[in-house]
């Protein structure tokens, strides 16, 4: 059955829809937070959750012994991307603000971003997407040049600039499974490439350095891919621009491997 199908029934159930719209004003929510914020039964709330969690509309993750819930954007990008063409320009403006809510609006209040796509590729083909540079560039636009071994640090490529710092550092990598690293440093020739987010970019460079994993697990003749972003400040501008950053190269890299 079409995956799309999964969504519109999902969205279909009004409780549902209050659930999702209680995480789009708090991103990150336990099921605790969620239940005392609506009139329903713990079990009822848990699969009410399950459902949306089966669709893609939210994934979770452990944080010590609690299980946040999150929204993730991509079903409905993929909703945008494949019919927006077929409706007219109210529908489409309607459709097109939802994404931009589910995408920044909701991402910005959270301290995370988490963002989980399912490609259809394998473990390997994917982690050598991610991993070697002239996959990286070709399906992401950005590459990073390391020997991935614990430690080391790395080389951020976002020609024409090549980003290399002592404090960008690999902080976990198994391959095939897991990568993490702390993010890349914001120099100021980010600026001249990106000239209309200067005063951002300007921003980003004093705040403390963020992380981000890569998490890859197989699942049928698809590889559920979880970017999550995390260790923010508070009121982060690297975060609201990583909100709409990632969800877009992320789209490119699952175009890509699935037309390859």
């Amino acid at each position: 059955m079409d995956d799309v199908d999964d969504v519109f029934r999902a969205l279909a159930d009004p409780s549902r829809r209050m659930l999702l719209d209680s995480l789009n004003h708090r991103n990150g929510q336990s099921l605790r937070e969620l239940c005392s914020g609506l009139s329903m039964a713990r079990q009822s709330v848990s699969k009410h959750l399950a459902a949306l969690e089966s669709a893609h509309l939210i994934v979770t993750r452990w944080q010590g012994r609690e299980k946040l819930h999150y929204l993730n954007a991509e079903p409905i990008n993929a909703i945008a991307d494949r019919w927006i063409h077929q409706y007219d320009r109210v529908r489409a403006q309607t459709l097109a603000d939802l994404k931009t809510v589910l995408e920044v609006d909701s991402m910005t209040r959270s301290a995370d971003f988490v963002y989980t796509t399912y490609i259809r590729t394998t473990p390997e083909r994917l982690w050598q997407a991610i991993t070697d540079p002239e996959f990286s560039r070709r399906y992401m636009g950005h590459a990073l040049a390391s020997d991935w071994q614990k430690g080391s640090t790395y080389t951020w490529v976002e020609p024409p600039l090549e980003i290399s710092h002592a404090d960008q550092v690999i902080l976990e990598c198994d391959p095939f499974r897991r990568l993490a690293f702390t993010f890349h440093t914001f120099v100021p020739e980010l600026a001249e490439v990106h000239p209309a987010l200067s005063e951002e970019l300007a921003k980003c460079a004093t705040e403390q350095r963020s992380r981000v994993t890569f998490e890859l697990e197989p699942d049928g003749d698809q590889v559920k891919l979880t970017v999550i972003h995390d260790d923010f400040p508070a009121e982060s501008t690297v975060r609201e621009l990583v909100s709409g950053g990632w969800p877009r190269k992320l789209s490119d890299l699952k175009s890509g491997l699935e037309a390859a």
